[in-house]
């Protein structure tokens, strides 16, 4: 094996798509989910050529897509480690880390003295604090909000404090400053948030929309991941989407944000003109937040064939000594129970327009196999978790 067989590597996680059920699923109240599966049975069948190319129906069976004989990518699923299966606890362990000690949820409310603290460093009052949906509470709330100025504070079955405002009514700066005041009262060990999120929103009565203003304020990853690595050893860590909030900007070099899904992968497009060596990371948010937590699985659906129209461009696009991996952090099946996220495998795929044949990368015992072989590849320090499927790849070519 070379020194370093892959000069840049682009990892795109297809934030919430799951493919089927973890061997745990029933410690989360999860049996029987299967994000994607579920997705194509409710569209009775897919249309995912792309993906259906690169060995996406050899990991698990799915409606309308073929396993195909000698796929474009190796190809394999994870199953996730740490004790959660929310968005941080996903991300933190592909780089390195597992997280054993879950993230606080609050499915009664909060607590009213964290409340109470955050009114009088805000000045203002808040409204909901209850477990719901973004559009739902919108729907309830919004107008009192925009009448009486108080804030609209929820959570979900992941560990978030939420807050949103009308633009008009609270301009985004003093949005993001009252978030980040609500970060700093969410640090104490009592509470134990993972991310506190401004939710800005837009419209009138009956027509509420939220705008691409929202911001993540996540804690510090409780480790060195393996961007730390690649920072530290000179090598590029680019954060596109939500990647630069989920680490809180530990780790990274250069930050892409994003809009949508589709200015996701134009931002992608836009490291692929790069000359850079290193990690681009990309999270597409929109499958979870507009699709899977709303239940809608034929929108998910659409969403994923548009998706898959445009993966056809970055295969097209890479270069000699590039690599693509494709993943999730997690599952939110839009036809289970409940609004939250599932726990589920992941699927993994590698590309690498060189390879002659590709192999089956099996059953993962973690999503820190990526960070692993990233790791591997750039030479830098591996993370305490994972086991790196590089010299499996890599030998392939030879």
């Amino acid at each position: 094996m070379s020194e370093q067989p892959f000069k840049r590597v682009f990892l795109i996680v297809m934030d919430s798509v799951g493919i089927g059920a973890a061997p745990d699923a029933a410690e989360f109240g999860d049996v029987g989910s299967d994000t994607l599966g579920h997705i194509a049975e409710s569209m009775n069948g897919i249309g995912l050529p792309t993906l259906e190319k690169m060995g996406i129906a050899n990991i698990k069976e799915v409606q309308g897509l073929t396993a195909v004989e000698n796929p474009k990518a190796h190809y394999g699923k994870m199953q996730e480690a740490s004790n959660g299966k929310d968005t941080m606890t996903g991300h933190w362990e592909i780089m390195g880390l597992r997280i054993d000690e879950p993230f606080r949820v609050f499915p009664e409310g909060f607590p009213d003295e964290l409340l109470t603290a955050l009114e009088q460093e805000v000045g203002r009052g808040f409204l909901g604090n209850k477990v719901a949906s973004g559009t739902e509470i919108l729907d309830e709330l919004a107008e009192e909000h925009v009448n009486t100025g108080k804030l609209i504070v929820y959570t979900s079955a992941d560990s978030v404090l939420q807050i949103a405002a009308h633009e008009d009514v609270v301009p985004i700066d003093e949005l993001y400053d009252i978030c980040e005041k609500a970060r700093k009262l969410t640090l104490q060990p009592e509470y134990m948030i993972g991310r506190v999120i401004a939710r800005p929103f837009v419209g009138e009565k009956g027509n509420w929309k939220r705008t691409p203003n929202r911001h993540d304020y996540a804690l510090k990853p409780f480790g060195r991941t393996v961007m730390n690595e690649l920072e530290d050893g000179g090598f590029d860590s680019i954060a596109i989407g939500k990647i630069s909030d989920i680490y809180d900007g530990e780790g990274i070099t250069d930050t892409y944000r994003t809009t949508s899904n589709d200015d996701g992968m134009d931002k992608l497009f836009e490291s692929m003109e790069k000359d850079f060596t290193g990690l681009s990371f990309l999270n597409l948010v929109d499958f979870d937040a507009l699709f899977g937590h709303r239940r809608d699985p034929l929108g998910y659906g659409q969403a994923l064939e548009e998706f898959d129209i445009r993966l056809k461009e970055v295969l097209e696009r890479l270069q000699s000594g590039d690599l693509l991996i494709v993943t999730a952090d997690h599952g939110n099946d839009p036809v289970h129970k409940g609004t939250d996220h599932t726990r589920e495998y992941v699927p993994l795929l590698a590309y690498d327009a060189n390879q002659p044949q590709a192999i089956d990368l099996g059953v993962r015992s973690t999503f820190a196999d990526i960070g692993a072989t990233i790791a591997h590849n750039f030479g830098v320090k591996a993370p305490g978790y994972g086991t790196s499927f590089l010299d499996e790849i890599v030998k392939n070519k030879q």
